[in-house]
């Protein structure tokens, strides 16, 4: 029997109620599969205990979560917390902490899901977006002076690395050489951004010549949304910069149809330390304790979780009971629907408890 130890953070808004979905569904699926088991720690770091004690987490926190095989992670944010000092008090400290430098943000269109694309169907929008993860943008460098003078003066320093660049390329062509279309696009604005960007032109490049049977184009990013939007059918595997890849994620999971339906994974590949896994979707806070969450993002993220944790048969029938159920309409509001998160994840349970093995 397969032991794997998961750190479960559900964390805010509606982080506790899709969370407790997800590991309902994973806890199914290893009772049927047989040869796993998932030894789950609760953790209850976030913006409530910030609120009393000052701090999300405790100052051991990344040696407790070193112990695990994996993250499962909701959301955090409060309205009562700027969303930096949530952010960088819980999130950010994890990811970087443990080298967690590739985001992975898979996006298609699900059965039983009407994107806002005219003419766009399962099949149409199949991507993966491979988000550099441990610098650029959001490096937290820089800094603010002369507050509230009329110098005052704020500076963000985006940080670029050969190191940095050139991993998070390799593993993005790695994962194009895996997809059946074998076809990458970078995303850049090195036409603006002529140091960092024009170094992440340049190391792309050179890494491309390393994977000859894998094709590639590059994209301004801006030019990116349009075609996004435009031609989703030209698209497979997209690598982008800290910023880029959050923001055209996001746009991603939209034109799928919501974010309730997009997961993600922040991967340490080394399996040096634990990666996290996560919906995007963030706290919610307009829905939170309405019992309309859509779970779906969650159940997909945990499929991820499964195939780093090496799990490949369990992950595929996750995502066979994931299609079946939101072909069968068992959907929440924010993709048309009239379930609830419990409707949908009792279906998906009796999906995977009715499944063959």
């Amino acid at each position: 029997m397969r032991h794997h130890r998961i750190a479960s953070i559900p964390a805010d808004g509606i982080g506790p109620e899709v969370i407790a979905a997800g590991l309902e569904v994973l806890d199914a699926l290893a009772t049927r599969d047989g040869g796993f088991v998932l030894d789950v720690e609760h953790y209850d770091w976030g913006s409530e205990r910030y609120k009393k004690t000052g701090a999300f987490m405790p100052d051991d926190a990344l040696a407790t979560l070193k112990k695990a095989d994996a993250i499962f992670f909701g959301a955090v944010g409060a309205i009562d917390v700027p969303d930096h000092i949530s952010l960088w008090g819980l999130r950010l400290p994890i990811c970087q902490g443990f080298d967690q430098y590739a985001n992975i943000r898979p996006t298609r269109v699900l059965p039983g899901v009407v994107s806002p694309l005219r003419d766009v169907g399962p099949g149409d929008l199949d991507w993966l977006i491979v988000r550099e993860n441990s610098e650029g943008e959001y490096a937290g460098h820089g800094g603010r002076a002369h507050r509230g003078l009329p110098e005052e003066v704020a500076t963000e320093v985006a940080i670029f690395t050969r190191v940095g660049v050139e991993r998070i390329m390799r593993y993005a062509f790695n994962c194009a050489r895996n997809r059946p279309r074998k076809h990458i696009t970078i995303v850049t604005k090195s036409n603006a951004q002529k140091f960092g960007l024009v170094m992440w032109d340049e190391i792309a490049l050179e890494v491309a010549a390393d994977y000859p049977d894998v094709t590639w184009d590059k994209e301004l990013v801006d030019a990116m949304t349009m075609r996004m939007v435009r031609k989703p059918q030209s698209i497979d595997t997209v690598v982008a910069t800290n910023l880029h890849a959050d923001i055209l994620s996001d746009l991603a999971a939209a034109l799928a149809g919501s974010l309730g339906v997009a997961p993600t994974g922040n991967v340490n590949p080394s399996k040096n330390y634990p990666s996290m896994f996560e919906p995007i979707h963030g706290s919610a806070f307009d829905i939170t304790g309405k019992g309309i969450a859509n779970p779906v993002a969650t159940f997909w993220t945990g499929a991820l979780m499964l195939e780093h944790l090496g799990e490949p048969r369990a992950a595929a029938a996750l995502m066979t009971a994931i299609e079946q159920v939101c072909a069968a309409g068992i959907l929440t509001p924010d993709v048309g629907g009239t379930s609830t998160t419990k409707d949908v994840t009792l279906a998906m349970v009796d999906a995977i408890r009715g499944a063959n093995t």
